[in-house]
């Protein structure tokens, strides 16, 4: 009996290309964001989904909504945001690092238990995360789930599948408005598909 977990991080953002710390602030999508998002709803159109989740920062809910096609359908999940990063929301990494070093440094180390100011600890976030997709897990086994979330939900939820420690740097890749898919035997998850990309127009101009 295989359950299937399909994981899409947000589209584009103004704050995802100006590089700024976005965390819980709940910045919307840019125009390629949205273009991105229709384009989502368009490749998974035709797929079979008994549950979907959306975060519930508008920039994740916009994504999620044209692969819905209903808004009724999305459950939107508080515990789908970002990590909370503290003092370090709404600051690009220039700022972040003159104006709380401590924070950007702890940010920075991936270790797993360092206290982030104002914020969650690397470790705190990736068992929210693992929490949800394993309770997602569970209650619809054998079926499949749609999740539409943030870059740092699709790494936790990476490690946890394929046992990557947290402190390890990432070497896989994380794109906006990208197709994840992960499954569960029963016995182990398993990476079918990542940063699936193929579906996406490259500027305003392919769309």
């Amino acid at each position: 009996m295989i359950t299937t977990v399909v994981l899409v991080r947000h589209g584009e953002t103004a704050w995802n290309v100006e590089g700024r710390i976005q965390g819980h602030l709940d910045i919307s999508l840019n125009p390629l964001g949205l273009a991105q998002a229709a384009a989502v709803g368009k490749r998974l159109a035709g797929e079979r989904f008994d549950a979907i989740y959306s975060s519930d920062l508008q920039r994740a809910y916009s994504t999620a909504l044209p692969a819905a096609g209903d808004a009724a359908r999305i459950v939107r999940e508080p515990r789908l945001r970002e990590r909370h990063l503290g003092v370090l929301q709404g600051l690009n990494g220039e700022e972040a690092l003159e104006r709380h070093p401590g924070a950007w440094s702890a940010f920075k180390s991936r270790d797993p238990e360092a206290a982030l100011e104002g914020g969650e600890s690397l470790g705190e976030f990736a068992r929210r995360t693992v929490d949800f997709v394993e309770e997602a897990r569970l209650r619809h086994a054998g079926g499949r789930a749609l999740i539409v979330t943030h870059g740092g939900l699709l790494d936790a939820a990476y490690r946890h599948a394929t046992g990557m420690p947290l402190s390890k740097p990432r070497d896989f890749p994380i794109y906006n408005a990208s197709i994840n898919v992960l499954s569960h035997d029963g016995r182990a998850w398993r990476v079918d598909a990542w940063g699936d990309v193929s579906h996406l127009p490259r500027s305003l101009d392919d769309t």
